[in-house]
């Protein structure tokens, strides 16, 4: 849930295991009934309504409000009028897309790899 929250150590570790190691497959893995995902939907909804805070008052807050992005996006593919439950399975399908695209983007690395074919990153739930 929070690939794209990660301080680099993450990212890092990524590297080093398709870089030096040679793995070939980075699988971004999501699931169902997520408390996280549940959490930063219901963050989205309220803040979306004006009955939430937009501040952290602690490091769980932080990362709900953090991830409400990706339920804003998922909110958006859906349309209005979507069934919160249904919201919050398909914010789980947006994550997973969200970090494939972190990966990509902030790790020149494994962009490089799987330009060449030589590493796959697939996602999954």
């Amino acid at each position: 849930n929070t690939c794209t929250h990660a301080e680099g150590s993450m990212v890092g570790s990524l590297e080093f295991c398709a870089g030096k190691l040679g793995s070939k497959l980075i699988m971004v893995m999501g699931h169902t009934q997520c408390g996280a995902i549940a959490g930063a939907t219901k963050t989205y909804l309220a803040n979306k309504e004006g009955k939430g805070s937009k501040s952290a008052g602690s490091a769980l807050e932080g990362l709900l409000i953090g991830l409400s992005d990706v339920a804003e996006q998922a909110n958006q593919e859906l349309g209005p009028g979507v069934e919160e439950s249904k919201l919050i399975s398909h914010t789980v399908r947006v994550n997973v897309f969200r970090s494939i695209e972190f990966l990509l983007t902030y790790s020149e690395p494994l962009r490089a790899l799987v330009k060449s074919g030589n590493l796959e990153i697939q996602g999954g739930i």
